[in-house]
């Protein structure tokens, strides 16, 4: 009703004057659309420069962290003092980046880290490290693997990873500002829209108001005229009160039609005066159309913006994005060609531009226009004359207008630029803000997609590392939902199908067709997938059906602080493990019987010898076999620490170059005398046999595997052994025709513990350990031993030894007997030992003189100086020990040349070449190879002052 009034006033001057309204309406509120956008555009730019900030400070502080502890550790290693100094710098950089991490902390969870950042600062480089240091310099590196085992890893490793959750919280966070920002645009993109609408509905009204107000009475004029015309009478039902021009109207065509037969002049006149104000409506209808024109072109331009915004936003594919965002901004712009190049990668999309245009562009990239670009970071227009190739067919001189437009990383750097060309007129230079901004929305998508794939790069990274581990890895939502798994899972149980987003429920029913005890699996993988912390720690068991493996299952729960969000399931491949637990299980066993059995019969046979009175020849008789089973006891306790040494890497081998005829002829030797039923012959069929090699563990090679040979051919027989050359290796065959291996055990035999699971072997006894030691020893040697065999039929064990190349065979010559002159000092508390030890060297025709004090030897020594000293390391009787006389000894001028040679029974190696060994005796040991070793210092090196460790007794 208030409308309809308002238009009863002049229609001319209200009707502009609404128009203006209505135009006043929608600039005001386009101008509030717009700077809510700028405004939100401006809060994500600072909001995210702080984020970036801060993370930038944590990343260095991480990175300082990091160098501070691998110095530390590499100091520890090596004892570099500079490596020690880096690790000290690195405590003011962190605290420098701890006072400008500060400035950007606001939150409470922030101020909590600062707090964790500067304990932990204080806790390594003020309290830890230089306590670790002061230990290392002191030699105590025992303290230094105390200090880190008493927690100082453990309190490293959870800053660590307290510090990396840091980091991952502030990149979430910009991720939300981020989806915060779109969230935000769409808003105002959907105000927007029904800013338009609602302005659209306010012109039809309008219009619809005008036509009922304006076209309705003139329709009525028409009609009464059209009567009055006729002859008939025209009734006029306008109001003539009206206060507009046809209330004006209706009262004159009320006097015209009482005057028209009267005053026709006047009514020519009111009717050229309607017709001017129809033509005056024409001229506002014309008027309103294009201002409707106009509207439906900024509708056109609207849309475009929409559709550039919503594929850049929609699509992840960065060719994609490019080539949607220089085909639609050449139409917002009405570009007739354009082009965008990313700066820091070969990556361009073009439209309506050649190739070989593109390739110009990108190889005169440092040119001016550009550098200015990246300079300014604005965007600007230039005004070109036309190449040929856009003239056409036109012969004059035309001119082309190119923009050149910036695009900005959230760094304020420039990222990508666009370039456009327009043949048909100039930029508006009004226009370049719209230009500037629809780039920034560019640069904010581009930042997306590189984020996007640095979080690719990081999950493949991620799946590889997982793909790496030997261990089968799957995660699990707290829905049962699978979220990963590694390519280990999938090989382990030969499964080829997508298991990522299955649910737990159909993995089970995968897993379970292939092993044992499906249903306590299902029940364990359930257990594991709740809430409850206490059952990580249980783990399960199962084997394979179709396969002789067995698989250890365990789970972990994964924390984002205190909130579990899933759950680690590791699937781990236990068989070598299971069938070493069994191999030891059965080991024990078997060591019980193979000790028992040698001190059964040395108590035996010793209780007859102290309690009885027997003949000499029944003496020999126990004595030898007391010797031999000692022997046996002896050799079996050095495989075992043979075995301990390989394990723990601290076997040393003391090589020369040695024949390996004679040795093989010594073993055949030694091993023939104990049996009657077997007969052993050697065949050298190669006169170049020497190698680089440690006598005594060769020996034990050969010893090892012809005793194999006896043993498993329980029947007797011939056992043969032949060398030869093969592939410029010298070779070594050991034949028998036994019991043989069967080929299932083949790859086995030279495992530790291992033996062949069957009757007819396990009345032969062994600890399963001789192969083993003999294949770590060739190992050693660059050699190899393999094994070829036909089970019920016999063996062959085959050794390879590297040849060396032009060694001549040396005579033995016998050595002078000159012991008599040589002045032996033995320095032994133990009192049997020594009188051994004493009688030994006076029958070899040495002066022997025994001391069970090292005290009293030094002091003897002092007036008379013997030419080599036999010395006992562990001396109880005394307040100091070899080492301790050895180092004395070394200190005096006159006392520091004379051989030491050491009776030990500590297997110490390392110390003992640290002061000059050259040979090796480890109690026990025969007394007669003591005298050789002697005997071979005083002879062929001199009195230079060697230190000879006795090693074990010869075989």
């Amino acid at each position: 009703m208030k409308i309809n009034q308002y238009f009863k006033k002049s229609l001319s001057r209200q009707f502009i004057a609404l128009i203006g309204v209505f135009i006043l309406f929608f600039l005001v509120g386009t101008a509030i659309i717009y700077l809510t956008q700028q405004q939100l555009n401006n809060k994500y730019f600072e909001e995210r420069a702080e984020l970036v900030k801060k993370e930038r400070i944590l990343v260095e502080i991480d990175q300082s962290l990091n160098i501070a502890l691998f110095d530390a550790r590499g100091y520890v290693a090596f004892g570099s003092e500079s490596l020690k100094s880096s690790t000290f710098a690195q405590h003011p950089e962190i605290r420098k980046l701890y006072k400008d991490l500060e400035k950007t902390s606001t939150t409470d969870e922030d101020k909590t880290f600062l707090k964790e950042l500067r304990e932990f600062t204080d806790y390594y480089f003020i309290e830890t490290f230089p306590k670790a240091v002061r230990y290392f310099e002191m030699g105590q590196k025992d303290k230094v693997t105390e200090i880190a085992n008493n927690g100082a890893t453990e309190r490293i490793n959870e800053f660590q990873d307290l510090l990396t959750k840091e980091i991952n919280s502030i990149n979430k966070q910009l991720d939300g500002k981020v989806l915060q920002l779109t969230n935000n645009q769409s808003l105002v993109q959907t105000a927007f829209i029904l800013f338009i609408l609602l302005i659209l509905f306010i012109f039809f009204v309008i219009i619809r108001i005008m036509v009922k107000n304006v076209g309705a009475p003139l329709s009525e004029f028409a009609f009464a005229a059209n009567e009055i015309a006729k002859g008939n009478d025209g009734i006029i039902k306008v109001d003539s009160n009206r206060d507009d021009e046809l209330g004006a109207l209706s009262v004159a065509f009320k006097k015209m039609i009482n005057s028209v037969q009267e005053k026709e002049q006047d009514l020519l006149a009111q009717n050229e005066e309607l017709i001017a104000q129809q033509d005056e409506l024409q001229a506002q209808q014309t008027e309103l159309e294009e201002v409707l024109e106009a509207i439906q072109e900024n509708e056109q331009k609207l849309e475009q913006r929409n559709e550039l915004t919503n594929t850049i936003s929609n699509s992840l594919n960065k060719q994609e994005v490019l080539d949607s965002i220089v085909i639609n901004m050449s139409r917002i712009i009405e570009a007739d060609k354009g082009l965008i190049l990313m700066l820091n990668e070969d990556t361009y999309a073009s439209f309506g531009v050649s190739k070989l245009g593109v390739k110009q562009f990108k190889d005169n990239l440092k040119s001016g226009l550009n550098e200015r670009l990246i300079i300014f970071k604005k965007p600007f227009t230039i005004k070109r004359e036309m190449v040929a190739e856009e003239k056409g067919f036109h012969q004059l001189v035309g001119f082309s207008y190119d923009l050149y437009i910036p695009v900005l990383s959230s760094t304020n750097e420039v990222s990508a630029i666009l370039v456009f060309s327009r043949l048909s007129g100039a930029f508006a230079e009004k226009s370049m803000d719209e230009y500037e901004a629809l780039a920034k929305q560019i640069g904010i998508s581009l930042d997306k997609i590189s984020m996007y794939e640095q979080t690719e790069t990081a999950r493949e990274l991620n799946q590889n590392i997982l793909n790496t581990i030997q261990e089968g890895i799957q995660l699990v939502d707290t829905d049962g939902t699978i979220l990963q798994v590694n390519k280990q899972l999938c090989d382990m149980f030969q499964s080829g199908l997508d298991l990522v987003g299955q649910p737990l429920k159909y993995w089970i029913q995968v897993a379970t067709e292939t092993m044992e005890g499906g249903e306590e699996f299902f029940h364990f993988i359930n257990r594991a997938i709740s809430n409850d912390a206490i059952l990580d720690k249980e783990t399960f068991t199962f084997k394979r059906k179709t396969e002789n493996k067995v698989f250890k299952v365990y789970s972990e729960g994964l924390y984002e602080g205190d909130k579990r969000v899933g759950t680690v399931v590791v699937y781990r491949d236990i068989t070598k493990e299971f069938e070493v637990d069994q191999m030891k299980s059965e080991f024990v066993s078997t060591v019980s019987h193979e000790l028992r059995t040698p001190l059964a019969s040395i108590l035996g046979f010793t209780e007859l010898l102290i309690n009885r009175q027997l003949k000499p020849d029944r003496q020999q008789k126990y004595l030898s076999t007391i010797y031999n089973e000692t022997k046996r006891l002896t050799a079996l306790i050095n495989d075992f620490l043979d075995v301990q040494r390989m394990e723990s890497g601290k076997q040393t081998y003391e090589k020369k170059y040695v024949e390996l005829s004679p040795i093989i002829h010594k073993v055949i030797g030694n091993l023939q005398i104990n049996t009657n039923v077997h007969h052993i012959t050697f065949t050298p069929l190669t006169e170049n046999d020497y190698i680089l090699g440690d006598r005594s563990k060769i020996e034990q090679v050969f010893t090892n595997v012809i005793s194999n040979a006896i043993k498993y051919s329980p029947n007797g027989g011939d056992i043969h052994v032949k060398m030869y050359e093969k592939e410029g290796q010298l070779t070594v065959d050991v034949e028998d025709h036994g019991l043989g291996i069967p080929e299932e055990a083949l790859t086995k035999v030279f495992s530790k513990f291992y033996r062949i699971d069957n009757s007819d072997r396990r009345k032969i006894g062994g600890t399963g350990l001789g192969l083993a030691i003999v294949q770590e020893i060739m190992r050693s040697h660059e050699g190899e031993v393999n094994v070829s065999s036909k089970y019920g039929e016999g063996s062959i064990f085959t050794l390879t030894f590297p040849i060396v190349e032009g060694k001549r065979k040396e005579t033995d010559t016998e050595k002078r007997n000159i012991h008599s002159g040589y002045k032996i000092f033995v320095i032994e508390d133990d009192k049997s030992l020594g009188e051994l030890i004493t009688q030994e060297l006076l029958d070899s025709g040495f002066k022997v003189q025994h001391f069970i004090r090292g005290l009293e030897a030094l002091e003897v020594m002092t007036r008379e100086i013997p030419d080599a000293i036999v010395l006992d390391i562990m001396l109880e009787e005394d307040s100091i020990d070899g080492w301790s006389i050895m180092d004395q000894l070394k200190s005096d001028e006159q006392l520091k040349n004379i051989p030491i040679i050491v009776s030990t029974a500590l297997d110490e190696k390392e110390k003992g070449f640290s002061l000059g060994a050259i040979d090796f005796l480890v109690k026990p040991y025969k007394p007669s190879q003591l005298s050789r070793a002697i005997m071979q210092t005083l002879l062929n090196i001199g009195k230079e002052g060697q230190i000879l460790v006795p090693q074990e007794q010869e075989k």
